[in-house]
């Protein structure tokens, strides 16, 4: 539960700083929505796009997908937006590489800018979110940990006979399904036997003479 709630934080840290990203500069001044997405596969142009034609649409794309692995609490999804934030962010990164020669970083603002730092920055935290939690423990789960805890299941009553299994080859001494009487661990002689066999009639207790007296 704890490493859920935190990965859940950090994802939700990294899927706001990748939608924040293209408002930032990226790059000699250029901010990051004034990409086109089709630049990033035929080439940097100078054009101004959309926002829906922009780079920003994939980025938040991954961000609502972040956003659906929170909520159902599924590392892949998560880790799948991660995946698609850092493959567009290198994708920009190659080409524009090969409009500039190099990519540098100027303190007068002529090379990468914080744009680049914030996507770049989202899709690694939305990667460590995906990573640090532990996902979704449905009925499959619990019945995988009882399966582990109770390795051998519970005989049914066509085999009564077949509880506790044991590795020895061989039939089950126990044939019934009943449990087997106790057997009385006293092994000296049967005194109560010997009793009946010496007295086999009741002795009466002697007592004051109860009889009549004879008549004269």
């Amino acid at each position: 539960m704890i490493r859920n709630i935190l990965g859940s934080i950090v994802a939700l840290a990294g899927a706001a700083a990748v939608v924040l990203s293209p408002f930032r500069v990226w790059y000699d001044g250029r901010l990051g929505r004034h990409y086109r997405v089709a630049d990033l596969f035929n080439g940097i142009s100078g054009a101004r796009p959309g926002p829906l034609a922009s780079i920003w649409l994939p980025f938040l794309f991954a961000a609502a997908v972040a956003l659906v692995g929170v909520v159902l609490r599924s590392r892949l999804l998560v880790a799948c937006a991660g995946v698609i934030v850092l493959g567009f962010t290198v994708l920009w990164m190659v080409r524009q590489g090969q409009v500039g020669g190099s990519l540098t970083v100027a303190s007068d603002g002529s090379g990468l800018q914080l744009g680049v730092a914030y996507a770049a920055g989202g899709g690694v935290l939305l990667l460590l979110g995906a990573l640090l939690m532990s996902g979704r423990h449905g009925s499959g789960s619990r019945l995988g940990r009882r399966a582990r805890n109770q390795p051998y299941a519970a005989p049914g009553a066509e085999d009564p006979d077949t509880w506790p299994p044991t590795q020895e080859p061989g039939p089950s001494v126990q044939t019934s399904p009943w449990p087997e009487p106790e057997v009385d661990p006293y092994t000296g002689p049967d005194t109560h036997r010997g009793d009946q066999d010496t007295a086999p009639y009741p002795v009466q207790e002697e007592g004051p003479d109860t009889r009549r007296p004879p008549q004269p």
